[in-house]
């Protein structure tokens, strides 16, 4: 079944949005501080969008086979995320995140555990909020879909276009002790949640 431009713009926002509530929910508890996360300001994180939107235009037929899902999702998602943290790592000199300290990690950038946390999150996408979803968007006047959409797209190109010069960045945010352009984070930075969310493919452009 083909659907518009708005299914998909929509469909991204709220994953993305999803995702930032769920780090900003999950340092709160971890931190006992709000952070906003990411790279941009707005309450989103661009990976988990990107992610969820592969996930549901290549696994929505495996929609009765979790199993397959959950290991799809995982190797997909953390082949995203490794390539998003290499990309802002060289764009702005600055890491989002850093499973370092994470069994079995490839160079800080991607963990065992973060794998796992994708691959369920990909049965809970595909099998649980994609039909959920659906629903919702069906039920929303074309009319007011494509105003949601105009909306969201002009605030997001706006928000990318000065944080690409301004990136989020701080305690919390960015990994600690990293060398920016404009100076060092500091050093003495936050301790990272024993449960990180892949962060992401936390600041993505998370």
């Amino acid at each position: 079944m083909s659907h518009g431009f708005d299914y998909y713009v929509l469909l991204f926002f709220s994953l993305a949005f999803a995702g930032w509530l769920w780090e900003v929910i999950l340092y709160f508890f971890t931190e006992h501080a709000f952070i906003n996360r990411g790279v941009y300001r707005g309450p989103y994180l661009p990976i988990y969008g990107v992610g969820g939107l592969l996930l549901c235009a290549l696994f929505r037929s495996f929609r009765q086979k979790p199993v397959r899902v959950f290991f799809l999702s995982a190797f997909l998602c953390s082949v995203l995320e490794y390539l998003t943290s290499f990309f802002l790592e060289k764009r702005f000199g600055v890491r989002w995140w850093d499973y370092s300290g994470h069994f079995l990690n490839i160079s800080g950038r991607i963990c065992l555990l973060g794998a796992a946390v994708f691959g369920m999150g990909g049965v809970a996408l595909v099998s649980l909020f994609l039909p959920f979803y659906e629903k919702a968007y069906n039920r929303l006047p074309p009319k007011w879909r494509l105003i949601s959409c105009l909306v969201l797209l002009l605030v997001f190109v706006a928000d990318a276009a000065y944080c690409g010069m301004r990136p989020n960045t701080g305690e919390g945010i960015s990994s600690p002790g990293v060398i920016f352009p404009r100076g060092v984070i500091s050093p003495r930075g936050i301790t990272f949640p024993v449960l990180p969310l892949p962060d992401t493919i936390s600041g993505t452009m998370r």
